[in-house]
């Protein structure tokens, strides 16, 4: 393991956060790419799970804002990747709710995508044994008026992401 990051053992590796609304939901996607900003990676895998209209694509719009993109973030369900050429990472913000079978995967061209890169994964569990564990589970729920937002840390990257979040605004 990479001296700078921390051991996951060490750290708390889950988050529980409660959203208000939208506009919420977005904001924390921009601090999540701050604190990406703060601790870059070589490539970040980061699974979007919850049911319709949790805010999975709200999310991901204001993490892309928060990285630099200005123009408009669709949600990909029907192109199931949308590139970001940002710098310096390069986002693909993949929604996999139409597939069929997790083998429809290899028509993405995901194996050939150079890195550094994040990718952002809605819907993950139509592919889960083809994409394998993501470095962070990003799970959204209806709670109350607003959300309920769990963030899992399953690499030492994604710990040091969420221990950077304390810094971000």
């Amino acid at each position: 393991m990479d001296s700078d990051l921390p051991d996951v053992a060490k750290l708390p590796v889950s988050l529980t956060i409660k959203l208000e609304d939208a506009a919420a939901t977005e904001h924390f996607g921009r601090r999540l790419a701050g604190a990406l900003q703060r601790c870059p990676a070589r490539r970040l895998v980061i699974f979007l799970q919850g049911d319709l209209g949790a805010g999975k694509t709200t999310f991901s719009r204001g993490f892309l804002r928060g990285l630099g993109h200005q123009g408009r973030v669709p949600s990909p369900t029907y192109t199931l990747i949308e590139p970001y050429e940002l710098s310096p990472l390069p986002v693909y913000h993949m929604d996999l709710y139409r597939l069929q079978d997790g083998a429809e995967l290899e028509f993405l061209g995901l194996d050939d995508l150079p890195e550094p890169l994040v990718l952002l994964i809605e819907w993950p569990e139509r592919a889960a044994v083809e994409l394998g564990e993501p470095d962070l589970r990003l799970s959204l729920a209806f709670a109350d008026q607003g959300r309920k937002l769990q963030l899992e840390a399953l690499s030492a990257r994604s710990a040091k992401l969420l221990s950077e979040l304390q810094f971000v605004q």
